[in-house]
């Protein structure tokens, strides 16, 4: 701003020099009278370029003092870093909530949190009925969210969500989901820290466990319309719990963040009872950076241990019949993820590509009573399991991308000391294949296709044909990287 007064005071000061170079009065006029004319003019011209810096002085002082009471109350205020958006290619950074709203000037709206919509349906097209779902060699909770769905038109899951700044210190989010057999379900709903400092923050409440890379995401932001079969296996599609999240983002070039949550245990791989100790405990650790200007990676290590009590699992015996076990023990789940991502330097606009991919191992230790209200063979138990998958994204023109996932699962071979056909040796491993192509006329709308061939049971092919429409309506946040 102090440079607007040198600009203005040169242009004052060349306007009577250009009034003494204008041509001369008319002829009936004499010298003397032009000379004393023309003094006259400069006397007043003088005058006014004399108010004008003056006044201009004055707003000068004025505008200072306002900057300056607004970065005071700027001070006052938390700052946050930034989210990165979902498609950028810049170095990933922590998931900051945004600084709190001032009431001053806002009105009664700045007390009102902010509410978002995600709209979505399904059109669903498979050659085998979901009903049958399973995957072989793996035991699974009669209510676990695996396979395709139910079949034709349905209104998929839409996520109604609730953010806001409660205080300098504090905010709050939800996300509640509407499934497509109308019933409601809360996915999240947590307070969070925005001013501890040195790095920390901490979450309280129900929220997506920061294992893994998906695991963190709401379904909206996948890049498939289902989770892979890794995930359905081993965490039940996403692992949620209700407890505690402890994140610190290290002061360092290098991207590094480290977190520590325990929790309830309440999803599978654990059970909820009604214990006084924790049922979940869990570890994260992730790195990242930029390589030159049109590179950026993320990598990270997670471990989420359970606890299960008599949880009742869906499986299929060495003869190939549905029966149903309970075990009590203990899970541990290790996943290792790393995405990289590039766009022409740093522009993910027009095109860009993402490649990720994920390893999950888990171990299941403990007491299993086979064939519940039958055989009720008991004895000990112990199971090694991993899967993996492996996707890419492609973005070849500004709104088009085009997605190829493949996977593979390992049931391993389950040591049960009750009955010896209570599970059979099977060299099958679970697989899948999907294509994916979806158009974003913005980003607030999605029109996805998707087709997989399905090999999660020996000896069936399920053809799995998917529309999906995904729309955002209101205020929504960024993704994180």
């Amino acid at each position: 701003m102090h440079k607007l007064f040198p600009a203005s005071l040169a242009l004052a000061l060349a306007a009577p020099a250009c009034a003494l170079a204008a041509p001369p009065s008319p002829a009936t006029s004499s010298p003397s009278t032009s000379s004393s004319g023309a003094a006259s003019d400069l006397a007043a011209l003088r005058q006014e370029i004399d108010a004008l810096r003056t006044a201009y002085e004055a707003r000068l002082q004025a505008m200072e003092q306002r900057l300056k009471a607004a970065e005071a109350a700027a001070a006052a205020t938390p700052a946050a870093a930034p989210a990165v958006a979902g498609n950028a290619t810049t170095a990933p950074v922590a998931n900051v909530p945004p600084p709190a709203v001032s009431a001053a000037g806002g009105g009664a709206n700045a007390f009102n949190p902010a509410i978002s919509l995600i709209l979505s349906g399904l059109y669903t097209r498979t050659s085998k009925d979901p009903e049958n779902f399973a995957i072989t060699g793996f035991q699974l909770p009669g209510d676990a969210e695996v396979g395709p769905g139910t079949r034709g038109l349905s209104l998929a899951e839409t996520e109604l969500g609730l953010s806001a700044s409660i205080d300098p210190w504090w905010r709050g989010a939800a996300a509640i989901a509407l499934h497509p057999d109308n019933e409601v379900s809360v996915e999240e709903a947590f307070v969070q820290t925005t001013a501890l400092g040195n790095g920390f923050s901490l979450k309280a409440g129900r929220f997506f466990s920061g294992v893994g890379y998906l695991n963190p995401q709401h379904a909206h932001t996948w890049d498939f319309v289902d989770n892979p079969l890794a995930y359905q296996a081993m965490l039940g599609t996403q692992f949620g719990d209700d407890g505690l999240q402890l994140n610190w983002l290290a002061p360092t070039d290098q991207y590094l963040e480290l977190g520590a949550e325990v929790g309830r245990g309440r999803s599978f791989p654990g059970t909820d009872t009604s214990r006084n100790g924790a049922g979940m405990v869990a570890l994260t650790a992730h790195t990242g950076g930029d390589i030159g200007a049109s590179h950026s990676w993320r990598a990270g290590l997670s471990l989420l241990h359970a606890k299960a009590a008599d949880q009742e699992l869906d499986a299929i015996d060495a003869v190939g019949n549905a029966v149903t076990n309970a075990f009590s023990g203990k899970t541990r789940v290790w996943i290792a993820d790393a995405v990289w991502k590039w766009a022409p330097n740093g522009n993910a606009t027009r095109t860009n590509f993402k490649l990720q991919g994920e390893y999950l191992r888990s171990t299941r230790d403990g007491d299993l009573v086979y064939d519940v209200g039958n055989t009720d063979s008991s004895g000990s138990f112990r199971v090694v399991q991993s899967g993996w998958y492996l996707q890419g994204i492609w973005q070849f023109m500004p709104g088009w991308r085009v997605g190829l996932r493949t996977e593979r699962l390992d049931a391993g071979s389950p040591r049960f000391d009750g009955s010896a056909l209570a599970f059979g040796d099977s060299t099958f491993h679970p697989h899948k294949n999907s294509l994916m192509l979806d158009y974003n006329p913005s980003e607030f709308s999605r029109v996805r296709l998707q087709f997989a061939q399905d090999h999660s049971r020996d000896g069936v092919t399920d053809n799995q044909f998917f529309v999906q429409y995904q729309m955002s309506l209101g205020a929504h946040g960024a993704h994180s990287y």
